[in-house]
């Protein structure tokens, strides 16, 4: 192909990809979307095959990395996409720093360099970047998958005098990042690299499994910036710019998640929120009174009410209930109850999950409403079932100054006239919290699986 075309490709690309970015943002378009990522990926891979001699190797590795990849999204359940969204970010963050070593390797197969000339001072630095953002992403991509999949316990990992070693820490390898740039050479560059590495594990280590979501979003703003700085190396603008596009928007979507979470983003990295709270409520040996009902009293109540609101969390997601859900939707539908969800921003492990959990199990989109949407509504609703969920319902962030989340944005289900508490046991949440509503007079427990529950519900209700 010549210049031109390329060039011309990757703007298409480009274009394509910034629609998808514009369709994800509805579940209405969502599906056109992806169609617009697919077809733009499509483009710029076949561009950038266009531009090599031998592209044996390439396709090998590519046939090899989709099999895999097809394998896994067959096999993968709703319930571990957040553990796979962290997997695939640590895969990008290790193809950034593999392309920088290859690339200080053989300056001169990959264009950066003249035969016998040292790296332009430019390239030093998009290394550099390249390389450091990299590794934090790699190494703390898989700590975050540890945390979201149970291999490793959510709860913060703390040590004295751990943000002035990972201040430290930072500072040395900015140090032989000077040091690589003032003399390109191969031992500062792995040390740099190593540094790095580490300091991915110690900054995601601290961070408390209520925490999950904006550190999935922010790696995926990582991952993008890293694969824009090898953008940068490759002299490759279609990499810049899909690069930019996910770095930015995984900004911006931290930003809102802590926006959601009344916290600061740096408060989220250097908090490690969670592990106080966790151990404040295990310790506190009061006795509280609830009230608990069977499926039947749930499907009365429901039956019976001129609306109901289902509030999804990701014990809906644990037990694969979103299909029953939806099917128990029908049927009150069909007996002239107004139905709808509420979703919470930071429901579940990842942005968007009860989202995706939803439309997966085709619950139509009219149905499903955000939380600054439905929160004026409570107070007019006769029945809110809560299935899974915890944090996100909990009073206290409106009227408990002392508690760690206290002024975080919450769904206002304590308003509604009666309240259905669908829950395995009385245990915590991932935060670590009691949560007050379970105690409340208008509340009642229905213990159990969450999809048996439902199911033994519509039989009731027919």
């Amino acid at each position: 192909m010549s210049a031109n075309s390329v060039y011309l490709a990757y703007l298409v690309a480009a274009v394509l990809f910034i629609l998808t970015l514009k369709g994800l943002s509805s579940p209405i378009s969502s599906r056109r979307g992806n169609m617009f990522g697919m077809t733009g990926m499509a483009i710029a891979v076949l561009t950038t095959l266009s531009l090599t001699h031998n592209v044996t190797y390439i396709l090998l590795a590519i046939a090899v990395g989709g099999t895999i990849g097809a394998i896994v999204a067959r096999r993968i359940e709703m319930t571990a996409m957040p553990e796979l969204v962290a997997a695939m970010h640590s895969l990008v963050g290790l193809a950034a720093v593999l392309v920088a070593m290859a690339a200080f390797n053989n300056p001169v197969a990959y264009g950066i360099a003249l035969p016998g000339e040292p790296l332009h001072s430019s390239n030093r630095i998009e290394l550099f970047i390249g390389t450091f953002v990299g590794a934090i992403t790699f190494t703390g991509s898989i700590i975050a998958f540890g945390k979201l999949s149970g291999k490793l316990s959510g709860r913060p990992l703390r040590f004295a005098g751990q943000h002035w070693l990972n201040l430290l820490l930072g500072i040395v390898m900015l140090g032989f990042g000077a040091a690589f740039f003032m003399n390109p050479s191969w031992m500062p560059f792995l040390i740099m690299t190593a540094i790095a590495l580490v300091l991915g594990v110690l900054l995601i280590m601290p961070i408390g499994g209520a925490d999950m979501p904006v550190v999935v979003s922010m790696l995926n703003s990582y991952s993008g910036w890293a694969a824009a700085g090898i953008g940068f190396t490759l002299n490759n603008n279609m990499l810049i710019i899909a690069g930019s596009l996910v770095g930015s928007s995984g900004a911006i979507l931290s930003y809102i998640m802590c926006k959601a979470m009344n916290r600061a983003f740096f408060n989220v990295i250097l908090g490690g929120f969670g592990g106080e709270a966790a151990a404040e409520a295990s310790g506190d040996g009061e006795q509280k009174t609830y009230r608990s009902g069977s499926a039947d009293d749930a499907a009365f109540l429901m039956s019976n009410a001129d609306s109901v609101i289902i509030v999804p969390g990701y014990g809906l997601a644990v037990a694969r209930a979103q299909h029953a859900i939806n099917e128990m939707s029908k049927v009150l539908s069909d007996k002239g109850v107004k139905v709808r969800y509420a979703i919470h921003p930071v429901a579940g492990r990842m942005p968007g999950h009860m989202n995706v959990l939803l439309a997966e199990a085709e619950v139509p989109y009219e149905q499903v409403v955000e939380m600054d949407e439905i929160n004026n509504e409570f107070a007019d609703t006769d029945v809110v079932l809560v299935i899974g969920a915890n944090d996100v319902v909990n009073p206290a962030a409106k009227n408990d100054k002392s508690s760690p989340i206290y002024g975080m944005p919450i769904l206002d289900v304590y308003k509604a006239r009666t309240v259905l508490v669908v829950k395995r046991s009385m245990a915590t949440g991932y935060a670590g919290l009691d949560n007050d509503l379970f105690y409340m007079d208008k509340t009642m427990m229905v213990f159990g699986d969450a999809k048996k529950v439902v199911e033994d519900i519509i039989k009731a209700i027919d």
